[in-house]
Order: C-alpha cells, then structure tokens, then sequence
C-alpha cells in the first residue's frame, strides 16, 4: 500500500514538472501577455487564495451535489434496463433521442426556471452525468452472462439476491469508469454555466480575471479548476479500489 501511494505521488510529481515545463517552453514561443508562463501564474494562487477558496468550495459543492443527484437516480433505471427487455425496449427509444442532446442547451431554460443560484448549474450538470452513466450502467447489465445469473439462482438466490452478488458487483467497475470520465466532463460543464450564468465559483472568477485582462489571475482561477479535477478523478479512483477489492487482489 506504501509502496503503491509512493508510486502514485512520485507520478504526480514527474507530471506536474512535465506540465510546467511544456506551460514554460510554450509561454517562450508565444510571448504573449495572454500566455503567462508558470514562474508568474502560480505565485497567484496565493496572492489571491482569500479569493479563490471560496469560489472553489461553491464550484466543489456544486459538481459534487450535481454527480451524486445524477449517478444516484440513474443507477437503478441502469440496472433495471439492463436486466429487463421490456423495461428496456419503453425507456430505450427515450435514451436514443436524448443523450445525443447536447445539455448545455438547456441552460438557458433552466436558469429562467431556477434563477441564477445554484440549481440550474447543478441541474446541468446531473443531467449530463445522469445519461452517461445511464447508458454505462445500462450496457454492464446486459453483459452480465446469464451462467452467473442461473448459478445464483439455482442456489436458491431471489431477484433481490442477484441484483446484490451478481448484477451490481458486475457493473462497478464499469460505472466508476464512467463517472472517472464524467467528471472532467461536469467541470467542464461547471465552467460554461459559472461563466454564463452566475456571480460566484471558479467559472466567474476565470471569465472576470479574462474580462480585466488579468492573465495571470486568469491562470490562478484555471490551475484551481484543474486541482478540483484531479480531486474528483482521485476520489473516484479510491473509491473503486474499496469497492471493488478482487479486482486488485494479488494471487
């Protein structure tokens, strides 16, 4: 476990010099004010963190509020789909007209229904998350081999049962790919409906820096929106290693 953490922290820090390496060698060839290389960017972290951590803990609390609504309601119509032709051939005609459905579109709609707080950039959000992992979810069921099922069930397992030792274990490692995905999708998301809609989070703290020119505040609010995605990568990442133990186990 030491050895693994080890690992994982010397690859961090052999891709945060790769990174800001390639960030300098770039600002070089540009030479441009909108490209302040990372000897004059991060030094603003500090400089303006009284202003920063608080847009991060509105724009943490809103991506995670929003991915924890949209995998909670989707993973059950998942499974259900999955395991259900008839369930399925209802909602799967639905899914097909609606997850090509670019969500941001709907920005407009939600904020003239919810306002300007945070309810419609978390509504955003879900919404995304809820069809990616609907449609994730919903393709792991299906792959489940029926031998695994009938086994169960010739133990005497109910439906219930089954769902529980078969069906979910089976779709984990899928769903937490998914969500692995998912959520540089949501920040990205969280930026558009921060930036368009709203007076709080990292999204307006970027734009507004941008609209002042204050390119190296600019970068302060970007190197906090990378740090939020990396957070959520990494929980997601611990979380699978808990819950899905075997497939980690060594022989």
């Amino acid at each position: 476990m030491r050895k693994e953490c080890a690992r994982k922290a010397l690859g961090y820090v052999l891709a945060v010099v790769f990174i800001l390496a390639g960030w300098e060698f770039t600002a070089l060839a540009v030479n441009n004010a909108a490209l302040p290389g990372p000897f004059e960017a991060v030094p603003m972290v500090g400089l303006y963190f009284d202003d920063l951590w608080p847009a991060f803990l509105v724009s943490l609390y809103r991506v995670v509020a929003a991915m924890l609504i949209g995998t909670v309601l989707a993973i059950p119509l998942g499974l259900v789909c999955g395991r259900s032709p008839r369930v399925d051939a209802v909602f799967a005609p639905i899914l097909y007209f609606l997850y090509p459905l670019p969500k941001v579109v709907l920005l407009p709609v939600l904020v003239v229904l919810m306002g300007l707080a945070d309810a419609p950039k978390i509504a955003l959000i879900a919404l995304t998350i809820f069809f990616q992992v609907l449609v994730t979810v919903r393709d792991a069921a299906q792959s489940v081999s029926e031998e695994s099922v009938v086994s169960m069930r010739s133990l005497g397992a109910g439906r219930l049962d089954v769902y529980r030792h078969v069906i979910v274990p089976a779709t984990l490692p899928e769903l937490f790919t998914a969500l692995r995905i998912s959520s540089g999708t949501a920040v990205a998301i969280l930026f558009f409906a921060e930036s368009l809609a709203g007076s709080t989070g990292l999204g307006y703290f970027i734009v507004d820096a941008w609209a002042l020119l204050a390119y190296p505040k600019m970068f302060a609010g970007i190197i906090a929106m990378a740090l939020l995605g990396v957070i959520l990568y990494e929980l997601f990442d611990v979380a699978e290693r808990r819950l899905t133990r075997w497939r980690h186990a060594r022989s």
